[in-house]
């Protein structure tokens, strides 16, 4: 369009290039769009395998945990543990059990209620004693 036109058309800031609509739609933004979206959702579930992971190892750790502190009891009479480093030697542990997370996990002997001798549990990904999200 020449300068000296007599064309009085008024156009919008959104109208003039084609504003972020248009922008997104060229073919350097899209495939860097994409991109990042890929790279997002493999963080997000690589993130939320990790933890799932964390827990699976950490139950199999109590499972292992229960079967040692199960035998000590049989060779004591049924006599509690003092302390998870008694029981480190009938199982597969060096030293005390640990969680996923490398606590030691939780022995309360007796129980808190009157269906096991013995609680055994991990403080959970947060650490936090008797927390929302310990694993028993």
């Amino acid at each position: 369009m020449a300068r000296g036109s007599n064309d009085k058309r008024i156009f919008f800031p959104w109208e003039g290039r084609g504003g972020f609509f248009a922008a997104i739609g060229r073919g350097r933004v899209r495939p860097l769009l994409l991109g990042a979206l890929v790279v997002g959702f493999v963080v997000l579930v690589g993130v939320r395998e990790r933890n799932r992971a964390g827990l699976r190892q950490t139950r199999a750790t109590l499972l292992d945990a229960r079967a040692a502190v199960d035998a000590f009891m049989a060779q004591n009479d049924g006599g509690c543990p003092p302390s998870l480093e008694s029981v480190g030697a009938l199982g597969p542990f060096q030293g005390v059990p640990r969680d996923a997370w490398g606590r030691p996990l939780r022995l309360i002997c007796p129980g808190r209620d009157d269906t096991s001798p013995y609680d055994l549990m991990s403080d959970g990904p947060d650490g936090k004693p008797g927390g929302l999200d310990r694993i028993r």
